[in-house]
């Protein structure tokens, strides 16, 4: 793997590990929010939606660089008619 690939995931994957799983005790929770809406979302307010898209948008982010990391971008074959 190419060392510019390997900086490009240090970010998500540092942001993932801190702010995406705190407060880590007594469980990570971003795993007690995704829980609750699988259990059905019961007496969730605003502010639990806005809590899980703050835990999750570092997620979000890891998994669209590692996507983008591995389908190969499209060359432009600098050809134009």
């Amino acid at each position: 793997m190419d060392i510019n690939k390997i900086k490009e995931l240090i970010l998500p994957l540092i942001l993932s590990l801190t702010l995406g799983l705190a407060p880590f005790f007594p469980e990570p929770h971003i795993l007690g929010k995704i829980k609750w809406v699988a259990g059905g979302a019961n007496g969730m307010q605003l502010i639990d939606w806005f809590d899980l898209v703050l835990h999750g948008a570092p997620w979000l982010l890891l998994l669209i660089t590692i996507v983008r990391l591995i389908i190969p971008e499209k060359k432009d074959s600098g050809q134009t008619s």
